[in-house]
């Protein structure tokens, strides 16, 4: 009998929890479940915001969420779940950002930890209780890490940059 790894059973209640927190809220934009908005209220909210066009930044952070979510769940493509995840969560970021750090006051607190957490687990691996090492990480490699996150920091920026940049078109408006 194989000796259960602490940490691999650790990596595995770190991705199923942050996981499936990360679907649910993305379950909530992209089809209205557990009480969310679904599609079209996330596209109106995304533009009120300042993500512009409103229903592709919904499509894409709903699938950041529960796409990556359920890739974390699974411990498959980890590092591009990871990243997937922790780029979506940037955006959510640079909402909850002025509202300062606290969650309690609206702040990025949890967005924050959450996208934190995504990422911890998309650089340190699945662990052994996952799809990944059933497919002898084939979709866990070293070039995947580098890319998935490059991709993702670069993606992550330029949404949040074009949002501050909409926001201050808008204020020079008078909207």
């Amino acid at each position: 009998m194989a000796c259960i790894n602490r940490r691999d059973l650790a990596l595995l209640a770190l991705r199923a929890g942050t996981g499936a927190v990360l679907m649910a809220h993305g379950t909530q934009k992209l089809f209205g479940w557990f009480g969310g908005a679904g599609l079209e209220g996330t596209a109106a909210a995304m533009e009120h915001m300042g993500f512009r066009p409103g229903r592709q930044s919904a499509i894409a952070a709903g699938l950041g969420e529960a796409g990556g979510g359920a890739l974390l769940v699974l411990g498959l493509a980890t590092p591009a779940a990871g990243a997937a995840a922790a780029g979506a969560m940037a955006g959510a970021v640079s909402v909850h950002a002025p509202a300062g750090f606290f969650n309690q006051g609206g702040g990025f607190e949890y967005p924050a930890f959450l996208g934190f957490t995504a990422a911890a687990v998309g650089l340190a691996g699945p662990g052994r209780y996952s799809a990944d090492h059933a497919t002898r990480h084939h979709f866990d490699q070293p070039w995947t890490v580098a890319l998935a996150f490059a991709g993702s920091a670069l993606a992550a920026a330029v949404v949040v940059t074009k949002r501050a940049r909409a926001q201050e078109e808008e204020r020079a408006r008078g909207e």
